[in-house]
């Protein structure tokens, strides 16, 4: 199955599923009717009940650190398992085994789609139905806990199918919302402000026409000037949008051209090629606007499955390495691959990416 990347919901499955294993053990040490009696547990049903807590232990610690994508299928299986094995050990009047039954529909059904739910279901429906055909028989009480089992698996399986499409629903609105926002953002500033900047070149067109360079030379400043100053606020609003902390407004856009030393040797797909290309044109802009560097070094090459992008200079250096240009860290993040920065003296960037990513 498709297993999105839920690990929050996760870690709270797995510190539910703790909390079911001791209240499981509680409950059946203090049941007269099944598993030994009032207060005591036979050896056997003892022991699984301390399998299931070490197991539910063992799943919410590694999902502390992050859920590896076979995972929810293991525990989907695990959970089925424990609950045969203890409905096969203390069924009788009274037993815990319905409670994780349905605690194993649940689990799937809060993070799976419906027809996985109804799978899982059946599959408890069916392990329940022989373990008391193989215990007491089928008489007619054990065979309408199994329909229960599945009436409840059903409408789990359901609200979950509901929950989903609420929350996809709700998803679109919210992106549809921030969409509107943005365009009228950049209708009512950005949009209006081109309109002035090509209104002003027009007016220096026609004063250079009129062999009026002086007053010509005046508006270009001006216009760059403003120019300059709607530079800095598009790059906050970027960086608003893209949630990364706002960088430092650009005092002067003048900046020195570098001699560049280029040389790529790679042997890749056009989609890392175009990847590749725009992290080295992203490390180029970024030397000629901040570091005053006279010779920017780019190199780009293969090692064991990787590809390894180097971009130095000579400039002034990186003033805050553990504040990478959010840009390339953007292609880095995407990719799966690596950076690092260091920034005495000078600067020296290093982007290592998968081979195999597009």
């Amino acid at each position: 199955m498709k297993v999105p990347d839920f690990n929050q919901f996760d870690r709270d499955i797995a510190r539910a599923r703790i909390m079911l294993s001791i209240l499981a053990m509680l409950s059946l040490y203090a049941d007269p009717s099944t598993a030994g009696g009032l207060f005591h547990l036979t050896p056997l049903v003892l022991g699984i009940l301390l399998c299931h807590f070490a197991y539910s232990s063992t799943v919410y610690l590694m999902c502390r650190k992050g859920t590896p994508r076979w995972l929810p299928t293991f525990t989907i299986v695990t959970d089925i398992f424990f609950a045969s094995a203890i409905a096969f050990l203390t069924e009788g009047q009274t037993g815990p085994s319905y409670v994780f039954f349905v605690f194993a529909i649940i689990a799937v059904g809060m993070r799976a789609a419906f027809r996985v739910t109804m799978w899982v279901t059946l599959s408890g429906v069916a392990l329940y139905l022989i373990v008391v055909a193989m215990s007491d028989g089928l008489s007619g009480v054990y065979v309408m806990r199994a329909v229960y089992l599945a009436i409840a698996g059903y409408l789990v399986g359901f609200f979950g199918q509901q929950r989903a499409s609420y929350e996809e629903r709700m998803r679109e609105l919210e992106a549809q919302a921030a969409r509107h926002s943005i365009a009228r953002s950049l209708h009512d500033s950005y949009v209006q402000s081109l309109a002035g900047v090509d209104l002003r070149l027009q007016t220096c067109r026609e004063l250079i026409r009129r062999g009026q360079a002086n007053d010509a030379a005046r508006e270009l400043f001006a216009l760059q000037t403003g120019v300059e100053r709607e530079y800095d606020e598009v790059r906050r609003y970027i960086r608003t949008l893209a949630g990364v902390d706002a960088a430092p407004a650009t005092t002067s856009r003048k900046s020195v051209d570098p001699v560049v030393r280029l040389k790529l040797a790679i042997d890749v797909r056009s989609p890392m090629a175009e990847r590749v290309l725009k992290i080295a044109l992203e490390g180029l802009a970024n030397a000629r606007k901040h570091s005053r560097a006279s010779v920017v070094e780019i190199n780009a090459t293969q090692e064991a499955g990787e590809v390894v992008i180097t971009i130095a200079d000579d400039g002034i250096g990186f003033l805050n390495p553990d504040n990478p240009p959010w840009t390339i860290a953007s292609h880095v993040a995407e990719s799966g691959g690596r950076l690092n920065i260091s920034g005495e003296g000078s600067t020296r960037l290093e982007v290592a990416i998968p081979s195999a990513v597009s």
